[in-house]
């Protein structure tokens, strides 16, 4: 019965996939085989990563497509499907300048490679100058997030979606840190885009309150409601904020991922704002100017495009009261690359 219902969960993922919906597939797939533990299983999923990689600008959601395929290929070395799918993205990876990984394979098939060998002991010799410095330093940052969507569309039925962001570790590491600390502890997850206006940008991340008025930052970062503090006993949880980051040179262009804030500075809390791909600054320039330098830009949208231009057109033509959908945008999951419980968080 188990082999059966596994057998129609990957038919009906290969269904959905041909007919162009990558999501779908794997959220079919993440529901039957949440361990990745047959081949099959693995290589649709790899190829429906390969298909979202191919859709966007994502290097790294092609690494992933390649990595699932490669296991795939590695629990089941006879299949067909999986060895022509991974010989065929490793000549896209390559046509497209992708490497597959982005350190030297060490190893290929259990034997050393020369590559291997020389960036093994060269890696040896770095970590052992590194671990003063390592254990003196914070945890590696995020540098890529996905969010799965839900929303009502304008004819009343109900749709899904993944979208995917890079985060600026190195020019906004503070809010990137923050970003990763809230998604981490599912703050985010199942809350909902509480302001949509169109042409400018949709709105989420109001964890407590849901309305706008309300979140905080992850940890206590030394600015309490943007006064600086000397330390968290100084500041009550809910006060947290985050210091801007807003003069790191990136700007608000379409897609871009930006810290809400009020219009005092250093008052980023666990809102953000995605900008409108329609909006247009008053000298004619894409996004929103006026708003750089002010709120910190601190990531992009990579995938799923398609998703955002779909939610925030569904306050067009005046559809929407107060900046508000009639039907909820639900947030319903937040993820980091950095969290690696479940084999499918990493693609």
């Amino acid at each position: 019965m188990a082999d059966e219902k596994l057998r129609d969960a990957w038919t009906k993922s290969e269904k959905v996939l041909g007919k162009g919906n990558a999501d779908e597939a794997l959220k079919i797939l993440r529901e039957i085989d949440p361990d990745g533990e047959k081949a099959t299983t693995l290589r649709i999923a790899g190829e429906a990563t390969w298909a979202i990689a191919a859709k966007g600008t994502s290097k790294s959601e092609y690494r992933r497509a390649a990595s699932l395929l490669r296991d795939a290929v590695k629990k089941d070395p006879r299949d067909k499907k999986a060895n022509n799918s991974y010989n065929s993205i490793l000549n896209e990876m390559q046509d497209k300048g992708i490497k597959e990984t982005t350190m030297p394979r060490l190893v290929n098939d259990g034997t050393p490679t020369l590559a291997g060998i020389v960036a093994l002991c060269t890696s040896i010799i770095i970590a052992l100058m590194l671990i003063k410095l390592a254990s003196e330093s914070s945890s590696d940052l995020a540098t890529e997030a996905t969010l799965e969507l839900s929303w009502t569309n304008a004819d009343g039925s109900q749709s899904t979606g993944v979208v995917v962001v890079e985060l600026y570790a190195e020019d906004a590491p503070i809010h990137v840190e923050n970003f990763g600390i809230l998604a981490e502890e599912g703050n985010y997850d199942g809350t909902v885009f509480h302001r949509i206006i169109s042409n400018f940008m949709m709105q989420g991340g109001d964890f407590t309150r849901g309305d706008g008025s309300g979140g905080y930052a992850g940890k206590f970062f030394g600015y309490c409601d943007g006064q600086e503090a000397d330390s968290a006993g100084d500041c009550p949880m809910s006060s947290y904020t985050v210091p801007d980051e807003a003069d790191n040179g990136r700007s608000h262009a379409p897609y871009s991922l930006s810290m809400a804030k009020t219009n005092n500075p250093h008052t980023g809390g666990s809102q953000f704002f995605i900008v409108d791909p329609d909006a247009v600054g008053q000298d004619g320039s894409p996004g929103t100017p006026h708003l750089d330098g002010v709120h910190t830009v601190f990531g992009e949208v990579t995938s799923g495009f398609e998703h955002i231009d779909i939610i925030t057109a569904l306050c067009d033509n005046q559809n929407c009261q107060n900046d508000k959908t009639p039907q909820d945008v639900v947030l319903e999951s937040v993820t980091t690359n950095l969290d690696d419980d479940s084999w499918w968080k990493f693609w």
